[in-house]
């Protein structure tokens, strides 16, 4: 295993490119299933989570050939309606093959998934919408088993989950007739996940927060480019302003960050937006701000870690409501570490900003907690070891490698093992 060691007090300044958004990328692997022969997809960030997408993908008889940031995926011979659990612990997106594999099977065994200790996220809404499509749904020692032909029908999800949606959205793709899909989740790489099935030959209409799906009998490969990552690009907005920096994040598309860009701007981060790209800038001490997350275009619980970073090094008192995961708070305990005088009540966050947060050892418990140490470490003077970096790994490119090209002081090093 590696670490992250950080020497605090460096401002990051220069460009970055933001690589494509994994929660895009990882949907629409699942959904080249659904047409016979190859697809190529550009963009692609090189990922753990993506690893073990394409793992799952192999398993079920898809041929794949990578190169950097691009995948070429021949489905030509699925062979396999089946993912087992040595494959779908590992994170909870392996799921998204589900629907996918009923519609074009006609049948799906999968394990119940795995992913980030950020408390329970059932995917009762997923059978729930396979069940309203028609499809007979079973349990067998930890694997769901679904079988049936796909109906269109009207679909009230209970809560806006993403993957819920696009999994229903690929299984509803095949269904005859029409489907309605009410309280869907609407999250930039949702729709990114609509555009590849409408590139596919899918008959798709998002209109205020419904999609109605019209049924086909088949779709066909596609070219396609995934987005750019809005949480990857929102993580260096805040990693910009806890130094103090300069950085201009190329490829980001500010109409999907627009929550977290105007509590940056409430906080005194000067934040401006062009074709291209996202500048972030800020060289002053910073106030505090109350943040509540919220489905998109909320702020996002995928930055609600890294906001509270922030917000430790901020003048006055900041609270945060954590809406969407009851226990998305392994990153509290590791600031305290660091010399943060942050506490949890509930689901509320209360931060009082302190002058300066010490270098320690810490350790990444998931993918955004990572983050929001790494952040800390940038921010932090000394030094600070972060430990776990998989996790890192999985929802960010390179991330050492880019903060280094901005100026962090950062390596990642093998962890002591006794």
């Amino acid at each position: 295993m590696y670490k992250f060691v950080i020497e605090g007090g460096y401002s990051l300044k220069g460009e970055v490119n933001i690589s494509g958004s994994k929660n895009a990328t990882l949907p629409i692997i699942a959904a080249t299933l659904l047409a016979k022969g190859t697809s190529i997809i550009h963009n692609v960030p090189q990922l753990k989570d993506v690893d073990a997408m394409l793992s799952l993908m192999e398993f079920i008889g898809v041929k794949i050939s990578r190169r950097k940031n691009k995948l070429v995926i021949d489905t030509s011979n699925v062979n396999n309606p089946e993912a087992p659990y040595e494959l779908v612990r590992k994170m909870r997106a392996s799921f998204l093959v589900v629907g996918p594999l009923i519609a074009r099977c006609g049948e799906a065994k999968v394990a119940r998934p795995g992913g980030c200790a950020i408390g329970p996220r059932p995917i009762d809404e997923h059978l729930n919408g396979f069940k309203a499509l028609g499809v007979e749904i079973a349990e067998d020692h930890g694997y769901i088993i679904a079988k049936g032909k796909p109906r269109g029908t009207k679909i009230n999800l209970s809560e806006r989950s993403v993957t819920a949606t696009e999994n229903i959205l690929m299984l509803s793709t095949f269904a005859e007739g029409e489907t309605k899909i009410i309280n869907s989740a609407a999250e930039p790489h949702v729709i990114d996940l609509v555009n590849f099935l409408n590139a596919m030959g899918a008959k798709i209409e998002n209109s205020n927060g419904l999609f109605f799906i019209k049924g086909v009998k088949k779709l066909h490969p596609v070219e396609y480019s995934v987005i750019p990552d809005y949480l990857e690009a929102g993580t260096f907005m805040i990693m910009t302003a806890i130094t103090g920096g300069n950085v201009f994040l190329r490829e980001a598309i500010a109409e999907h960050s627009t929550a977290e860009m105007v509590t940056l701007n409430e906080i005194g981060v000067n934040i401006t937006k062009d074709k291209v790209g996202i500048r972030v800038k800020c060289n002053n001490r910073l106030g505090a701000c109350p943040v509540k997350t919220a489905p998109y275009p909320g702020f996002p619980t995928d930055l609600q870690p890294q906001i509270c970073s922030l917000l430790c090094l901020s003048d006055g008192t900041s609270v945060i409501e954590e809406t969407m995961y009851e226990e998305r708070f392994n990153h509290i305990a590791e600031l305290q570490r660091m010399g943060a005088d942050i506490k949890v009540d509930g689901r509320i966050i209360v931060i009082n900003g302190v002058k300066k947060l010490d270098g320690a050892e810490v350790m990444a418990s998931d993918i955004r907690c990572g983050a929001a140490l790494v952040l800390a470490g940038l921010g932090a003077k000394e030094r600070t070891e972060v430990l776990r970096v998989y996790h890192i790994d999985r929802g960010y490119e390179k991330l050492d490698e880019k903060l280094t090209q901005l100026g962090a002081v950062i390596s990642r090093e093998q962890e002591y093992q006794p």
